[in-house]
């Protein structure tokens, strides 16, 4: 059975090209990863995501999603694809030992953050160690709060902390930054940021929640506590398109290069949501771009159909 469209990912991106493309009669396949779900797995109440006014937690709505789409007709296989073939039509993908074939293929496999790799750190994610700034920022009013990074992403985190934080302070393990000079300018005319250079953190303490962390100096070697209600991680991202090396265009940090937004270099082929997008990595900005490829898509098969 060739299927009419293969989605490959769970997140917001993959689960709104499912809801569109199941209202559109296709049927679509919806191979979602044993994680299926993305960041919004690790992000406790989502209060920037539209029509939840109260906010909503960030499992509940992709478990939402997901109901939308199989309200529809969508289907899905909780598997992790293991194997792309774009070099002929119908396209083909293995997932967990089957072999699928579809016409058109969405891309929504995500991005994940990079984390310091303690092991006092993932039993605090979501209680007060976080990847977005902007995501749980506000949740941080009045608190003392670090971010641990030294690119544009961390200052831009740092910046935007200080509207809610009572004091930021930048861990870093060099003694310079690799941001670009009028990011860095900004933040150290902040008086509300200050910076802990050649440092890093070694262990994070607390309760039911965040409430220090352990730091520890490079170059002296001192070791000293500090008490803050927050940790912002901000050392990047990894996309997950180890997939799709050798098959489609990748940029230089391993994002899926999109050529009008959604459109791969391959027909047929599209792409959407965080594995395409250095820049933003919201979950509306993610289910946005799943309309717009679920859109292209339909195109592309009514094209195939008619013809």
């Amino acid at each position: 059975m060739v299927e009419n469209v293969i989605i490959l990912g769970g997140g917001p991106a993959g689960l709104s090209a499912a809801i569109y493309t199941a209202r559109e009669g296709f049927d679509p396949l919806v191979i979602a990863g044993f994680n299926a779900g993305g960041q919004l797995l690790l992000t406790t109440v989502v209060e920037n995501f539209p029509g939840f006014p109260e906010g909503i937690l960030g499992p509940d709505i992709v478990a939402r999603m997901r109901q939308q789409a199989e309200r529809f007709g969508a289907r899905f296989a909780d598997a992790n694809a293991t194997a792309v073939d774009f070099g002929k039509k119908p396209y083909a993908v293995t997932a967990d030992g089957k072999a699928y074939e579809a016409s058109c293929i969405i891309i929504a496999t995500g991005a994940n953050a990079k984390w310091l790799g303690i092991p006092s750190e993932q039993g605090f994610v979501g209680k007060g160690v976080s990847s977005c700034a902007t995501c749980d920022g506000p949740f941080f009013k009045g608190m003392d709060v670090i971010v641990v990074g030294g690119g544009d992403t961390a200052m831009e985190d740092s910046l935007f902390l200080t509207k809610f934080a009572k004091s930021v302070t930048i861990v870093h393990r060099r003694d310079a930054f690799r941001a670009s000079k009028a990011m860095v300018e900004r933040v150290k005319a902040n008086p509300r940021i200050r910076i802990m250079w050649n440092s890093v953190v070694e262990e994070i303490k607390g309760g039911l929640r965040v409430e220090a962390v352990r730091i520890r100096n490079l170059v002296t070697n001192e070791v000293a506590e500090m008490p803050i209600g927050g940790v912002f991680v901000a050392i990047g991202y990894t996309p997950n398109t180890e997939l799709f090396k050798g098959k489609l265009k990748l940029d230089e940090k391993g994002y899926i290069v999109a050529k009008d937004e959604v459109l791969t270099e391959i027909e047929g082929v599209y792409v959407a949501g965080d594995v395409a997008d250095r820049l933003y990595r919201q979950a509306a900005t993610a289910s946005g771009s799943g309309v717009k490829a679920a859109l292209r898509a339909r195109e592309y098969l009514q094209g195939l159909h008619q013809a």
